[in-house]
């Protein structure tokens, strides 16, 4: 639903979204079609979690879309794929990537394959046909690191990232830089903050904590439960996602998050409340890569684009819990 702040460029315009069957892809994509725009998913349906759940996805936006909607099912790191991806294309956003810090300690090569070179692949089939053509980059707040200066603005650096996730990313804005220098394009990086909401990954914290704490296994809590997180609804994300695409312009970074940080033991008796399950603690030690904490300044963001983040983590999780039930009580949830 709009909140009154964006200019939709064209209700006939066709954008292409990387990783659109995965978790904030397939809402960008619903959001899109519900405006009357044409959508492209290119997504290889990578194996980090159940196929299955991509692929409801990809059918629901094809039942939202009808012939408005096409799938193009490839890797971006092949020049032949992003070509036949791009072509007929007005717009680019590219929300595909491998995600998560912890894996990426373990698997760095294949990390910055996908989101460098393939980042750097996209970008020059898009030069390729149009230096028009505005781009919208998935960063990440992952990019701040270990900062202690909160909450966290555009101008403050980011040149040592703690996990190979966040160098990938931080990579992905520089070659999204260097791209604009030499070709033009309007290309938009946005650090998403912890994003959260109904058919969020079965891995990511939340999801997981649900699962558990619904089947009354224990929580794992790494550390003392006080590290927080700028935990931001999928529903303000979109709205931030498609603003960005309709007034690209220049070479832009913006945090996108919900300006507000929760600890992560508050976190948990929230869901304990919005579920009515008493929780079972595990305490862990921290995780390397982990950081203490997250914080958007996200003002720069509304002064440019008037985005205001509205759900607050109480609400979120509230909508989180009735979509994760319904889908457990259907089957489709462990």
């Amino acid at each position: 639903m709009s909140r009154g702040f964006r200019i939709v460029q064209s209700p006939m315009q066709t954008v292409l979204v990387t990783g659109g069957a995965g978790f904030i892809g397939s809402h960008v994509a619903l959001r899109l079609l519900a405006e009357g725009r044409c959508v492209r998913i290119l997504d290889n349906f990578d194996p980090f979690y159940a196929e299955s759940i991509k692929r409801r996805n990809v059918e629901q936006a094809k039942a939202v879309g009808g012939s408005a909607f096409e799938l193009v099912e490839g890797d971006f790191r092949d020049p032949s794929t992003c070509a036949q991806a791009l072509e007929g294309v007005d717009a680019v956003l590219h929300l595909g990537a491998l995600a998560g810090v912890r894996p990426s300690i373990e698997q760095p090569i294949r990390y910055m394959d996908v989101n460098v070179t393939g980042t750097q692949t996209l970008l020059s089939a898009v030069a390729a046909r149009s230096t028009s053509m505005p781009v919208v980059f998935a960063s990440s707040s992952s990019v701040y690191g270990g900062n202690t200066k909160v909450p966290y603005a555009e101008t403050d650096p980011v040149d040592h990232p703690v996990s190979p996730y966040a160098a990938s990313k931080k990579a992905g804005e520089v070659v999204c830089s260097t791209h604009h220098h030499l070709y033009g394009n309007p290309v938009t990086c946005l650090r998403f903050f912890t994003v959260y909401g109904p058919g969020q990954r079965p891995e990511m914290a939340i999801h997981k904590f649900a699962r558990l704490l619904v089947s009354g296994e224990p929580i794992p809590m790494f550390g003392d439960g006080s590290t927080r997180r700028d935990y931001t609804f999928v529903d303000d994300i979109v709205d931030g996602v498609v603003t960005a695409l309709d007034r690209a312009s220049g070479y832009r970074i913006y945090n996108i998050g919900g300006s507000r940080t929760t600890e992560l033991g508050t976190l948990i008796a929230t869901m304990e409340e919005v579920f009515g399950k008493k929780a079972v603690i595990e305490r862990l030690p921290e995780q390397p890569g982990d950081v203490k904490q997250t914080w958007a300044d996200a003002s720069l963001l509304q002064r440019d684009l008037g985005f205001v983040p509205r759900i607050d983590i109480r609400e979120g999780l509230t909508r989180f819990a009735a979509w994760y039930l319904a889908e457990r009580a259907a089957g489709r949830l462990a």
